[in-house]
C-alpha cells in the first residue's frame, strides 16, 4: 500500500466546473491530492454530458485529483474510493447511510443523494508516475429541503441530507469526513489486495446487486440480473444468454409492475 498524498484543498465561490478546473491543473503538472471545492458550479455535469445544477452553498460540489498506477480497466476502482468514503462521510457526519448505485450514485432508497464523475486523461503528463485522473462528487447537503422544492417529475427521486435529517448538515465537516475516509483507500489502490478490499467494500454497499437492471450501452441495451462486481469495480450482470460484464454505461433498475 503506497502512502497517499496529502490533500491540498482551494476553494471558490463560483466555478465552471470543479472537474474541469483540476483537469486543466493537471496537464500543468499538478500533483495528486489536489482538491478543488465551489459553492456554486455554473457548468456542472454528470455523467453522458447531463448537467448538474443546484442552488448555490446548498451542495458539496469537490473534485479531487489522483494519480493511481493503474491499468485502464482498473479505474473504475477511483470512482468507487471515492464513493464508498461519501457514503461514510454521510453516515458519520448525518447518520445517513447511503447506498451506491452502479456506476456512480449514491441512494437513500431510491431516492438519489449524490453522484459522482470521473474523467482520466490518460495522454496527460505523468509528473508523478502516472496520467491523472480527476473525480468529482456532488452531494445535496440542503437542496431539496423537502419535496415541496422539486418539480413533480422529481419528487421521490431526489433527496438531500437535510431532507433526510430533517436539520441543517455541516458542508466542511462532510469534507473533512470524506477526505480523511478518501486517504487510505487511495493509498490502497496501489496494491492487488487493497484493490481487492476497495471492491469488496463496494460489492457490501451496491444496491445494485441482485437487481434487475436495464443497461444502456452506446450500441443499444440489454436486461437481466445484476449478480456481481469483479475485482476492478466493473458490473457483472445475469442475462439469459449467460453473464456479461459491463465496463461503462447507465443502469436502470427495473420494478415489478404494480
Amino acid at each position: 500500500m503506497r502512502a497517499p498524498r496529502p490533500f491540498e484543498v482551494r476553494r471558490f465561490a463560483t466555478l465552471g466546473s470543479t472537474n474541469s478546473y483540476l483537469l486543466a491543473e493537471a496537464r500543468h503538472g499538478a500533483p495528486e491530492g489536489l482538491v478543488a471545492v465551489a459553492d456554486h458550479q455554473s457548468a456542472g455535469r454528470g455523467r453522458l454530458g447531463r448537467r448538474w445544477e443546484a442552488p448555490a452553498g446548498s451542495s458539496l460540489l469537490a473534485s479531487v485529483l489522483l494519480r493511481p498506477v493503474l491499468a485502464p480497466e482498473q479505474l473504475h476502482l477511483c470512482t468507487a474510493a471515492v464513493a464508498l468514503s461519501a457514503v461514510e462521510a454521510c453516515w458519520v457526519v448525518a447518520g445517513v447511510e447511503p447506498s451506491v448505485k452502479w456506476p456512480n450514485d449514491l441512494l437513500v432508497a431510491d431516492a438519489k443523494l449524490a453522484g459522482v464523475l470521473a474523467e482520466a486523461d490518460l495522454e496527460g503528463p505523468g509528473t508523478y508516475g502516472a496520467a491523472p485522473i480527476v473525480v468529482g462528487i456532488g452531494i445535496n447537503v440542503a437542496w431539496p429541503a423537502s419535496d415541496h422544492d422539486l418539480p413533480d417529475h422529481l419528487v421521490g427521486s431526489t433527496t438531500s441530507l437535510q431532507q433526510q435529517t430533517g436539520g441543517p448538515v455541516d458542508r466542511e465537516a462532510l469534507l473533512e469526513a470524506l477526505l480523511e475516509g478518501l486517504g487510505p483507500r487511495v493509498g490502497a489502490l496501489g496494491s492487488a489486495a487493497g484493490r481487492a478490499a476497495q471492491a469488496a467494500d463496494l460489492r457490501r454497499q451496491c444496491t445494485t446487486l441482485g437487481a434487475p437492471v436495464r443497461v444502456e450501452l452506446a450500441t443499444g441495451s440489454f436486461e437481466g440480473t445484476a449478480v456481481d462486481v469483479t475485482d476492478e469495480g466493473h458490473l457483472v450482470v445475469r442475462t439469459p444468454a449467460g453473464l456479461r460484464t459491463v465496463v461503462a454505461g447507465d443502469v436502470v433498475h427495473l420494478h415489478p409492475a404494480g
